[in-house]
Formats: structure tokens, sequence, C-alpha cells
């Protein structure tokens, strides 16, 4: 033990007689370490913010949208034709596993509270859609099943409507205020989400009950006819098997033959969870391999410094070997030599990491997590390197004939 301690000791000093070649040889391992630390922790915290983004739609969310229509030959997007209505989704109730249901209706109006106005979206919508939704009320309440059934000229405001019609601190329950010239009163104020995977803000909304939005505001051709669907599920596992359900029972209803395509297409939280995160694991993995090319130039940059050091202390080398010293004790000076090289470029790195971490977080708004083993993880790596890239020179070192090496000038 005494003497790896003597060894590390001597690796020190020979390092610090030539401070700046060494600061210069350690800069590959200090760029490294600090990429990939910042690469992981802005990649964590992406997928962390997406899977926030993710949980805001609702729990276990089944999404049913409208088909689409083929009329000769033109083929149009979804909701071109009417195929889902609100009886659909009422029969969807049935399926077992299902726990709640709700449908919606949407349309881009102008929305008018005394001198201010904003343009947004209304949506008309049923009770259980907010319920599917995750949305809570900050002050007020939702509208109820009897005003639904009433079509009562009720009203609730998302957190980005409130703050351009109201002014700071000022409670929106009670107030009036117009769409399409109909006044509405406001019942409830809703908590803000913020922007979902698509960067749309949720709360640029206003939402009405659908029966008042449907013969009312927005108008329909034909009557129960919706924009979507929404269905909560249980768990996540009986995703898979409500999907398969929901395709039987409304293939059944809409009379579709065995060739025929659907007319509907369903969409589910896991599903989107997956395409989100894969795409952000991607990146990641995209910027941490481009970052690890600086852990390899700097390991490049550790042997090719340790080979000129043996070129430079081949008399040194002749002469312990001469007053007794092994080709191990050889081998381990030179291997240690890189290892404190590469440890101390470690360290350094690991504090760069989490410093541009968190510059990123505050200067451009990104979100990151530092993780304690990607900090560990890391500073082994670069370790690891100058263990790899010093083992030839230091190999080199131990295999010089000390007659040679004393002659050597």
């Amino acid at each position: 033990m005494s003497f790896l301690l003597m060894t590390v000791w001597v690796a020190f000093r020979v390092l610090s007689r030539n401070r700046m070649r060494s600061a210069l040889t350690m800069l590959g391992i200090i760029i490294g370490v600090g990429a990939v630390i910042a690469m992981v922790s802005i990649g964590e915290g992406a997928k962390a913010a997406v899977q926030a983004q993710i949980a805001s739609f609702g729990t276990n969310v089944i999404i049913i949208l409208p088909g689409t229509t083929t009329v000769s030959g033109v083929r149009s997007g979804h909701g071109g034709a009417v195929t889902l209505t609100v009886a659909d989704i009422e029969e969807l109730r049935k399926i077992p596993a299902v726990t709640e249901v709700g449908w919606a209706r949407r349309d881009t109006m102008q929305v008018v509270h005394e001198n201010k106005n904003w343009f947004t979206t209304i949506n008309g919508v049923s009770p259980g859609y907010l319920i599917i939704r995750n949305w809570s009320t900050a002050s007020g309440d939702f509208f109820t099943q009897t005003e639904m059934d009433a079509a009562a000229k009720v009203a609730l405001l998302g957190n980005t409507i409130i703050k351009n019609l109201f002014d700071p601190g000022e409670d929106p329950v009670g107030a009036s205020i117009r769409i399409k010239n109909m006044p509405f009163r406001v019942v409830g104020a809703l908590e803000a989400k913020g922007y979902d995977t698509r960067g749309t803000d949720q709360d640029d909304a206003v939402f009405i009950p659908f029966t008042t939005a449907e013969r009312k505001v927005m108008g329909t051709k034909f009557q129960g006819s919706i924009g979507a669907g929404f269905l909560s599920v249980e768990s996540p596992e009986q995703m898979p098997q409500v999907v398969e359900e929901i395709k039987r029972v409304l293939r059944q209803r809409h009379k579709l033959r065995p060739t025929q395509d659907d007319d509907f297409t369903v969409r589910n939280q896991v599903d989107i969870a997956k395409v989100q995160e894969g795409t952000s694991e991607s990146m990641t993995l995209m910027l941490l391999a481009v970052a690890s090319i600086s852990l390899l130039v700097g390991g490049i940059g550790i042997m090719n410094i340790l080979l000129v050091s043996v070129t430079e202390r081949t008399r040194e080398i002749g002469i312990r070997m001469a007053v007794g010293a092994k080709r191990r004790h050889i081998l381990l000076q030179f291997l240690v030599e890189a290892v404190v090289l590469s440890a101390m470029g470690g360290l350094i790195g690991v504090g760069l990491g989490v410093a541009g971490a968190k510059a990123a977080s505050n200067v451009a708004g990104w979100p990151t997590i530092i993780s304690g083993d990607v900090l560990v993880i890391a500073f082994g790596f670069s370790a690891l390197v100058g263990v790899f890239f010093g083992l030839y020179p230091a190999n080199k070192a131990s295999r010089l004939n000390p007659i040679e090496a004393l002659r050597y000038e």
C-alpha cells in the first residue's frame, strides 16, 4: 500500500514539472466528461418533461377520432365525415375496463369581456371529458350534467384566457363573457396545465357544455356528431384489450363489412408516450455519442504525451532498473500517471458538466436532471480511459533494456 501511495506521489511530482502540458492533455477528458454529463442531464430532463406533458393530458386515456371518407377518389382527412356520435361513445361505456367516457367538439372564436377580447379555442365538452383530462379548478367548479342537459350558457376558462381578459388578481368566477355575441356566465377558472407534447398551450381554451356548443354556438349538420371521443381505462395493461373491443363495437355499430377499413381512428396514451420518449432517447443517445468522441480524443492525447514522456525519461528508467526496479514497477508508474491525468480531468469535467447543465436550465430554460449515477459513471469511465490508453506507453517503458536505456542521450 505504501508503495502505491509513493507511486501516486511521484506521478503528481512528474506531472507538475510540465503543468501546461499536463493541463492541455487533460483538456480532452475535461471536455468529454463535461459534455457527457451536460447532454445526459438535458436528455433526462427532456424525457421527464415529455412524461409530465403526457401525464397532464390525463391518466390511461384512449382517444377516438372520426375517420376519413373517400368521394370520387378524393380522400378527406380525419373528421371529413360524420362517423362518430355521442351514442357511439355512450355504448363504449359498457366495456368492463372503461371507467369514464367523454366527448368534445372545438372551434376557434373571439371571446369578449368588457373592453378586452381574445381569439381562442372554444371546446364544447361533456362533464366526463374534464374528468378524463384531469382538469381541476383554481376557483369555482365544473358545469353540471343538469346544465349540460339544459344547454346552459356557462363557461370554464383556461389560465391563458384569464390572463388576457381579466386584470391581475381578479377572480373571473361569476363574470360575464360573450361568445358570438351571446353572454356566458363563468362558473370556473381552471388550474394551469402548460403546453402539451405538440407545443400547444392547453390553457388557451374555453370549455362550454357540448349541447350548448352544438345548439347555440357552433351548430351541426348532424345532431350528436362529435369531433373526438375520450375514454379512461383502469390500468395501462388493459389498454390493448380495450382498444380491440372499441374497434369491434364501433365496426358493429357502423355496419362495416370485413373488407372495409375502419371509419374511425383509435389512439392511446401509451403509444403517444412511447413515440415521444423514443424520440427523446434517440436524441440523447446521438448527443452522447458525439460527446463521447471528446473522451476518445482525450485518451489519445494521454497516450501521446506518455509516449513522449517515456522517450524523455529513458535514462531515468534505466537508472531505476539498474538499482533494482522491476518491470511491474515501471509499468505501474506510467499507468498511475495516465490514471492521475484522466481522473483529474474527470473530476474537473464533472464540475464543468454540472455547471453547464445548470446554466442550460437557467439561461435557455431547458429542463435538466442531474443524476448522481451519471456523475459516478462518467468519472469512472474517464479513469478507465486513462488505464486503456496508458497501458501501451507503460508497457513500452517497462520493456526497455536497462543497458540501452542508460546509454540513451
